[in-house]
């Protein structure tokens, strides 16, 4: 069957053609997919036959709440979506003053091994295909009756190693005959693979890049993320630099504040050397707290911030959203992981 919510209008125009029918169906079937329908007969602007025509040759992705959580404290909704093959993944919708921001994913699972995140843990499953990616902002927009302004692509997975899907998936997102949300409005994350970012600086897009580099030297850094044994810091901070050459975007550096790991006065000074000289802030998150890790919050965040800020980098610490309702990456996830293999253990008892 045809993913037909993965195509963009010129392989939908291809694929009428190619059925006999006239152009305009494209741009018709186009508009109520990203409308969110979930099948073919709610398009009321096309025959009976070209309905039963379309069931019989291609499919329409569909996501299933299979847990959703509120925050009391801020409004933050969370989202445990279940695919058709079983699989599950995150999505969350924050609140801001600038409009809602929906956190999505763009695997199942992660293969990138980074010690503090919940989502790396029991590894890469397999991506998701563009529909599915676009599938969590439809349905979010549409369960939660709020219009959202805004994604970020740092849930669960490492976008830029489902290089190809996030591709036709900001395409599909940006399209005018879709959502359209603008890639100004889109922020991409990385754990940084330094030569998908090389890549996807040629694609000239005005989105903004985020990297996640937590600590500011490779001995640090390799132990807590396993990708700077690929690309080091070094190689990673020169494919930002020539990143911002080529497309003019200020880059965001994301920093999670590790007790006695990354918090140190040296190691804020390293970091201000690194960053200084590139359109660029520092992000510093609170770490969450993952049962499985030994890692802990750090109690420097402040002090850390106040190192950068006098060597005149621009710094930000990250409000935490939704911290009653397991809202970090992975975090949903994982409990429901946790309960189906106990479930088996009884099961099988």
């Amino acid at each position: 069957m045809i993913d037909i919510k993965s195509y963009n209008m010129a392989d939908m125009s291809v694929l009428f053609k190619e059925m006999g029918e006239p152009a305009f169906r494209a741009k018709q079937v186009f508009r109520w997919l990203h409308r969110g329908v979930t099948s073919f007969d709610e398009m009321s602007d096309l025959s009976k036959a070209l309905r039963e025509k379309l069931a019989a040759t291609c499919s329409i992705s569909a996501l299933q709440v299979e847990r959703k959580q509120v925050s009391a404290l801020d409004g933050t909704i969370k989202y445990l979506w279940r695919l058709p093959d079983g699989n599950c993944i995150e999505t969350v919708l924050m609140r801001y003053k600038h409009g809602n921001t929906v956190c999505i994913s763009c695997q199942v699972g992660c293969r990138m091994g980074c010690a503090f995140c919940a989502s790396t843990l029991g590894g890469k499953i397999r991506d998701l295909s563009p529909a599915e990616m676009l599938d969590q902002v439809l349905f979010t927009q549409l369960d939660s009756g709020e219009l959202i302004s805004n994604i970020v692509l740092m849930g669960i997975g490492e976008p830029l190693d489902n290089f190809d899907t996030v591709m036709r998936f900001l395409e599909l997102v940006n399209a005018p005959d879709g959502l359209n949300i603008g890639m100004r409005h889109i922020s991409l994350s990385t754990c940084g693979l330094a030569d998908k970012i090389d890549l996807l600086a040629q694609q000239h897009l005005q989105l903004t890049l985020s990297v996640s580099l937590h600590a500011p030297d490779d001995e640090t850094r390799s132990k807590i993320m396993p990708v700077n044994r690929a690309y080091s810091v070094e190689r990673l901070i020169r494919a930002c630099h020539d990143y911002f050459k080529v497309t003019g975007r200020r880059i965001s550096f994301e920093y999670a504040m590790i007790d006695g790991v990354n918090d140190s006065d040296a190691q804020a000074d390293l970091l201000a050397g690194l960053v200084r000289g590139i359109a660029a802030h520092v992000n510093l998150i609170p770490l969450n707290h993952v049962e499985e890790s030994p890692l802990k919050p750090s109690r420097r965040v402040r002090q850390f911030q106040k190192r950068l800020e006098d060597q005149g980098i621009t710094v930000t610490v990250r409000r935490r959203l939704g911290s009653d309702i397991d809202a970090s990456c992975g975090q949903l996830r994982r409990k429901a992981l946790k309960n189906q293999q106990q479930a088996r253990k009884e099961e099988r008892a």
